[in-house]
């Protein structure tokens, strides 16, 4: 604890000194906790963002509190404040989709592509509870939709191309609005074989194939009422996960909305907004195109999502105020089939999630206050009910080997909280905030059946008894802004009750071939996790401007051992050139060695790394007809390395060439 408030004071008293990227450049807006990197087709040439057609796992790694969980080339797991998806809320425009994969192959993440969203909000710690409850932050991926405006019509292509994986990339969009009246539709296939890592070696089984299409509409219904409905549709297949033991065939959702808005309903009321939805996801885990398989197994997960929620925008006074009521029911189903290889033996079964119907309802209220000479105030909470059922009795029955008096239903309450205050001294801002926030155990943490984890080499089983996780948070931020310098600062600490991880049992048998044991869920007497980073934009003459960031995070359990997957100490920079309709990049990302790593959970050192790309991009316009170009070079110097957050040590991609081309006409 002395050397984790040690570090907290250090990085705070080093904000002065030390430069770092700027999260305000370009596409990246911070208020706050929060960050917003927009992704809209009409800001191509204002992007931060390398490859305009990159994935959304792309465009989240560029944000300074998240890191991806790489187990292949596709479908990366997001982790914020060093926490992975258990302790976060992932939504989709405020609606509530879980994945169908026991092994997290399916984040939620990989159901949406660059062609539906206008932008995702990023929101760290307690003040990320507006959709959901959550320990470590929320990511929300906000579906692109037309304004009722104008007159209007437009419609692109873009095509995009990598030599490295043999990636190739088509995308299109139609949009149209007036006064009463818009819809957008659009849609994108990706298609990419094997990559190859530094000094070209070949990654086997990292190739994926995915479609996605979208269409959004909305119509008037009155002076100031809307009525918007919103579906997509998305699917992949033939998806490899280096990194782990099978691949995938499939992985296919739909996701459907119908919402109603009204803008000005009173001299109080600015805007209410009412969405229900419904979601369902299938997932099949597939190792049949794998040598030297010891067994054969079938994997498939299914996961359905019905839900609503009722938001109100309100204003009095300096009071900013947010209501959102909201509620869902998901139903999480995943089964298991070893079949033998001795034909004369029976296949055997089981589920490894035992049709978990899980109802949740819950309010939402924040009022943010503005108040004399600079400063202002912001209170939040959430307060919400759960209620969990184990559906089928056989899944009931097998966890009752290990709990015999298990009951089929939990229920529990669960509550979020933060407050802030922010202070802005001439040209410098000051922000100091203090969360308090509760989860619920996940579907697997509570209920999951013989679950292998790859990265430990353990098989897991669920723990319905555990209670709720808890945290304690504290963040503080400082930011100065000139005419040419723009530098910040921030820290956080998060001291986490009832930790919820696994613990071997010595007493419990293998399943899976090969396992080294296996280990149930437990909860910790506390955990501590510190983030600190620091940032900076500097101007240098009309046209270049100089980049950086620097950060580093620190985890501990109660007896001082270190958590798995816990981000070293990783910096990013980059000197920029615009002018006109052109603009250049050259930046460079990397980290220094993990010394901090975690052998209990799997872990090993990995080595430092820099990473060098290059970039360049051109507008041109055509009277009504618009066309982006933009290529580049990532890791230049064709790298040999793999970051803590790769899986199994599995390597990252080589030199790739990339070039994305977009037409608009109007």
């Amino acid at each position: 604890m002395k050397n984790i408030f040690f570090c907290f004071v250090i990085g705070i008293l080093l904000s002065s000194n030390l430069l770092a990227q700027n999260q305000e450049i370009d596409s990246t807006n911070v208020v706050g906790l929060s960050e917003v990197i927009v992704i809209g087709k009409t800001n191509l040439k204002n992007r931060k963002q390398v490859k305009p057609l990159s994935t959304i796992d792309d465009y989240l790694e560029e944000s300074s509190k998240v890191t991806m969980i790489k187990r292949g080339n596709y479908a990366w797991e997001a982790a914020m404040n060093n926490m992975l998806s258990e302790r976060l809320s992932v939504t989709i425009d405020g609606m509530q989709i879980f994945g169908a994969c026991t092994d997290k192959m399916d984040p939620i993440t990989s159901y949406v592509d660059v062609s539906n969203l206008s932008e995702v909000k990023i929101t760290s710690g307690q003040q990320g509870s507006e959709n959901g409850a959550t320990i470590g932050g929320s990511i929300d991926l906000k579906i692109q939709k037309n304004d009722f405006k104008k007159e209007e019509f437009n419609a692109g292509v873009d095509l995009g191309y990598e030599t490295n994986s043999n990636a190739r990339i088509i995308s299109s969009e139609i949009n149209y609005s007036n006064a009463k009246f818009f819809t957008n539709v659009d849609g994108i296939y990706r298609k990419s074989d094997n990559y190859s890592a530094g000094n070209d070696e070949e990654i086997l089984f990292s190739q994926f194939e995915k479609y996605n299409i979208s269409g959004v509409a909305g119509v008037k219904t009155g002076k100031n009422g809307a009525l918007i409905g919103s579906v997509i549709y998305d699917k992949a297949t033939d998806v490899g996960y280096p990194a782990l033991p099978m691949d995938v065939s499939l992985a296919e959702a739909l996701i459907a909305s119908l919402s109603y808005e009204i803008d000005s309903v009173n001299a109080f009321i600015n805007k209410w907004e009412t969405k229900v939805y419904a979601n369902t996801i299938s997932h099949v885990m597939d190792d049949t195109k794998r040598p030297d398989v010891p067994i054969h197994m079938d994997m498939p997960g299914w996961s359905d999502t019905y839900g609503f929620y009722s938001k109100i925008y309100a204003k009095k006074s300096n009071h900013n105020l947010l209501f959102n009521f909201n509620g869902y029911y998901n139903k999480s189903l995943a089964e298991m089939t070893m079949y033998s290889n001795d034909p004369n033996e029976n296949s055997m079964f089981m589920l490894t999630w035992p049709d978990v119907r899980t109802v949740y309802s819950g309010i939402y209220g924040e009022d943010a206050i503005t108040l004399a000479n600079n400063k202002a105030l912001k209170f939040s909470g959430r307060f919400g009910f759960q209620h969990a059922t184990v559906a089928d009795e056989f899944g009931l029955n097998s966890l009752r080997i290990f709990y015999p008096d298990l009951e089929d239903t939990d229920s529990r309450f669960i509550f979020n909280l933060s407050s802030e205050f922010k202070l802005n001294i001439k040209k410098t801002s000051l922000l100091f905030n203090v969360g308090y926030g509760e989860r619920a155990p996940s579907v697997t943490e509570a209920y999951g059946f013989y679950l292998y984890n790859s990265f430990d080499n353990y098989d897991y089983i669920g723990n319905p008894y555990l209670k709720n996780e808890k945290s304690l948070e504290f963040n503080t931020s400082i930011n100065h802004s000139t005419s040419k310098l723009k530098i910040g600062a921030e820290a956080s600490f998060f001291y986490i009750s009832d930790y919820i991880i696994g613990k071997t049992d010595p007493n419990l048998t293998q399943m899976t071939i090969g396992a080294d044991g296996v280990r149930v869920y437990t909860a910790l007497d506390y955990a501590t996790i510190f983030n600190t980073g620091l940032s900076a934009r500097y101007k240098l003459i009309p046209g270049w401007t100089l980049n950086g960031f620097m950060g580093y995070s620190i985890g501990k359990d109660n007896n001082s051992n270190n958590l798995p997957l816990i981000s070293p100490f990783s910096y990013k920079a980059a000197v920029q050139f615009k002018k006109n309709l052109f603009d250049a990049e050259i930046n460079m990302n990397g980290a220094g060695e993990q010394k901090n790593y975690s052998n209990y959970f799997g872990e090993n050192k990995t080595d430092a790394y820099a990473i060098l790309n290059i970039n360049a991009s051109y507008n041109f316009y055509l009277n009504s007809q618009k066309v982006y170009l933009k290529t580049g070079i990532e890791n230049l110097l064709d790298e040999y390395y793999s970051t803590f957050a790769d899986w199994n040590n599995i390597p990252r991609m080589g030199r790739n060439f990339f070039i994305n081309v977009s037409y608009t006409i109007r």
